[in-house]
């Protein structure tokens, strides 16, 4: 069994993937993957599908709903269930079953091990396999509740970080002119994520566009300084100086 959140919620087995139709169902399931081999409590349950305001049925409602999500979950001639009763709620036992956000993670992992042992080569594959996992916004549009929200919040961060060091991978592989516009793109969307400058300002330097580079620079510290009232930090300053004396050490592949 493959379970999948990264985008919609998905569930493949032998019978091809299939989807949880009712809403309150599939809030439920995350809920119970994202907190797999720990116990979800009804009360828990509760406050994640109906927040502050649940029906006066709202536990017997939680009980029909496991029920349901057993049988969808059911595999023709099996009598294991991954969902088991566990005082004072639920359990989700994954066993041999896979995650998708398991599987990100250990290909982040296995990424920065790389990087971090000087093979950029396999740095870019492991990155680019993890990210290729992510078919959408990371749940959908269930994030509604606190435990969800806070979830998908924490994998999206992790998401730009895996495409962060990705792009440092490739910089080190000397891929800055081929870089230069989805950088672009990236500072566009993330206006106040500082790496996609740096990463930007580099690109550019070692694609000869040196003016570019520090015009990159002028925009983020507007940005910066009208959003946050911050200056650039440490990294984008000391490389906007490099820029300026046009310190050889730029063109090292290695450099940052």
């Amino acid at each position: 069994m493959q379970y999948d959140i990264l985008g919609p919620v998905r569930v493949t087995d032998t019978r091809g993937g299939r989807f949880v139709s009712a809403r309150k169902m599939q809030v439920l399931l995350v809920l119970l993957l994202i907190r797999a081999r720990q116990v979800v409590s009804i009360d828990e349950a509760i406050a994640e599908i109906w927040g502050d305001n649940p029906p006066r049925r709202a536990t017997a409602g939680i009980h029909v709903y496991i029920s349901q999500l057993r049988k969808f979950l059911a595999q023709p001639g099996s009598r294991h269930n991954p969902i088991l009763t566990r005082p004072p709620g639920y359990l989700f036992h994954l066993g041999d079953d896979e995650f998708d956000v398991d599987r990100f993670q250990e290909l982040l992992h296995q990424g920065r091990r790389h990087l971090k042992e000087n093979r950029p080569e396999n740095a870019v594959a492991a990155f680019e396999t993890g990210l290729s996992l992510w078919r959408g916004p990371a749940l959908g549009d269930l994030c509604d509740g606190p435990i969800i929200e806070g979830f998908a919040t924490w994998l999206e961060e992790t998401r730009l970080e895996c495409v962060e060091s990705l792009i440092e991978a490739q910089l080190s592989l000397g891929l800055h002119r081929e870089l230069v516009g989805r950088l672009y793109s990236l500072t566009a969307e993330h206006p106040l994520r500082e790496t996609f400058y740096r990463q930007l300002m580099l690109a550019l330097c070692r694609s000869e566009r040196q003016a570019d580079a520090l015009r990159t620079y002028q925009q983020a510290r507007t940005r910066l300084n009208e959003e946050l009232g911050l200056e650039p930090c440490r990294a984008l300053r000391d490389l906007q100086q490099a820029i300026l004396i046009a310190d050889e050490r730029l063109e090292l592949p290695t450099a940052v």
